[in-house]
C-alpha cells in the first residue's frame, strides 16, 4: 500500500512568508542606508519599530540601542535642524503627508557631523497614531560638493564682476590717454602747422623754434602710441615668449632694484600666441603681487619644456602667503591667473618652499592645448 506525503496549507503559508522576508532582507541589505520605520503615538511620541542593520554604519548607534531609546536619534541632531524635523513630523503626521527632510546629525562615535536625508511614507493607524516607512540616507558628500559648486559660482560671479570693472577702468584709462595726450598733441600740432601756414602766405620766415616744437610734439605722440598699445599688448611679445619673459623680469629687477634672473632650457621655444600671452600676464601679476606684498630679495622666474607639458615656476623669498591668503574674498589676482592657466588646459598651484620662506608660484601647460586656434 502505497502512501503519499501531504504538504498541508499552513506549510505552504510558511514556506511563502520564510522567501518573502528572505527577499526583503536581500533588497533591505543592498540599500546603502538605514531602512527604518517609526510610530509616533497618539501623545506624540515616537518609537521605531524596525532598523535595518545599516543603523550603526550610518549613525554610530547599535540598532537595538536606538529601537529602545528612539530620543537618542533626537538628541544627536543639531538643535536648529532638530526643530525643522520635529516640525516636519507634525506636518506629515497631521495632513498625512510624505515625510522629506535633510539635516545634520552629530555622529558621537566618530566626533564627526554628518548630513542626512529621511524620506518616509506615512500611514494612519488609527486613533491618532501614525506610521512611517522609509530609509534614512548619508548625503554628507553631495552636500559638500553642492556648497563648493556654490562657492565657486560666487567665486566666479566675484571674479568676472572684477574684471569688468577693471575693464572698464582700463577703457577709462586709454580713453584718457587718447584724449589727453594723443588728442592734446594734435590740437598743438594742429595750431603749430597753421602758424607756419600763415608765415609762409604772408612770405615770413618760418620759424625754426615752431618746426622744432611740432618735431618734439610728434615724438611725444609716438611715444604715446607706443605706450598705449604697449598697455593693450605688449609688442615685446612679438619677439617670443622667451624674449618678453627675460624683459619682463630684467624690467622688475631695474624697477625694484632687487634680485631677479630668468632661465630656461627652451630659449628657441615658439608657442601659440594665446598661450604666450597667458603665461605673460601670470608672470606679470606674480611680479606685481611680489612687489606689493612679499618683501622679498631675490626672485626667479625659470621657464621649461618637459615631455609634452610648459612649466613655469616663480619664486620668491619673502614672507610668503598664508593659506588664508588663497581664499581671500578679494584675491582676484590669484584667481585671474588660475583662470588664465584653467583656459589653457593646465593648473596653477601655489606653494611654499621646503623649511624656506617665500612662495613658489608653479604653472603647468599641455603643448596640445595650442593647437585649440
Amino acid at each position: 500500500m502505497s502512501s503519499s506525503l501531504t504538504i498541508s496549507p499552513v506549510d505552504n503559508v510558511k514556506d511563502a512568508l520564510h522567501e518573502s522576508e528572505r527577499r526583503f532582507s536581500a533588497i533591505v541589505s543592498s540599500i546603502p542606508g538605514l531602512v527604518f520605520q517609526m510610530h509616533m503615538t497618539a501623545d506624540k511620541q515616537c518609537v521605531f519599530t524596525y532598523l535595518s542593520e545599516g543603523c550603526e554604519a550610518l549613525l554610530g548607534i547599535p540598532a537595538a540601542a536606538l529601537l529602545n531609546h528612539a530620543q537618542t536619534l533626537f538628541d544627536a541632531i543639531e538643535i536648529k535642524s532638530a526643530s525643522q524635523f520635529r516640525q516636519k513630523i507634525l506636518q506629515s503626521a497631521k495632513y498625512l503627508k510624505r515625510l522629506d527632510w535633510e539635516g545634520r546629525i552629530w555622529i558621537a562615535e566618530w566626533q564627526d557631523m554628518k548630513w542626512v536625508s529621511i524620506r518616509a511614507t506615512v500611514r494612519d493607524l488609527g486613533q491618532g497614531a501614525v506610521q512611517w516607512d522609509g530609509i534614512m540616507l548619508n548625503i554628507t558628500q553631495s552636500k559638500h560638493e553642492k556648497h563648493e559648486i556654490e562657492q565657486a559660482r560666487k567665486d566666479l560671479q566675484a571674479l568676472t564682476a572684477h574684471l569688468n570693472q577693471v575693464k572698464e577702468q582700463e577703457r577709462v584709462s586709454i580713453a584718457r590717454e587718447i584724449h589727453d595726450d594723443l588728442g592734446g598733441n594734435l590740437t598743438a600740432m594742429k595750431l603749430g602747422l597753421s602758424t607756419i601756414i600763415q608765415q609762409a602766405e604772408s612770405g615770413q620766415t618760418v620759424s625754426l623754434e615752431h618746426t622744432a616744437m611740432l618735431q618734439s610734439i610728434i615724438n611725444q605722440t609716438f611715444d604715446a602710441v607706443h605706450r598705449i598699445s604697449g598697455n593693450l599688448r605688449p609688442n615685446i611679445l612679438d619677439l617670443g615668449l622667451v624674449d618678453a619673459l627675460e624683459w619682463q623680469v630684467s624690467q622688475f629687477k631695474k624697477q625694484l632694484g632687487i634680485g631677479a634672473d630668468f632661465s630656461t632650457n627652451c630659449r628657441d621655444f615658439e608657442c601659440h600666441p594665446d598661450m604666450s600671452m597667458a603665461l605673460f600676464r601670470i608672470c606679470q601679476e606674480a611680479l606685481s603681487n611680489i612687489a606689493k606684498y612679499a618683501q622679498a630679495s631675490e626672485v626667479n622666474v625659470q621657464l621649461s619644456l618637459h615631455n609634452d607639458c610648459l612649466q613655469m615656476v616663480i619664486t620668491d623669498n619673502g614672507i610668503g602667503l598664508l593659506p588664508a591668503d588663497k581664499i581671500k574674498p578679494n584675491s582676484f589676482g590669484l584667481r585671474g591667473m588660475q583662470e588664465r592657466a584653467t583656459a589653457l588646459g593646465g593648473d596653477l598651484m601655489v606653494e611654499k618652499p621646503d623649511e624656506e620662506s617665500g612662495t613658489i608660484i608653479r604653472v603647468q601647460v599641455p603643448l596640445l592645448s595650442e593647437a585649440s586656434d
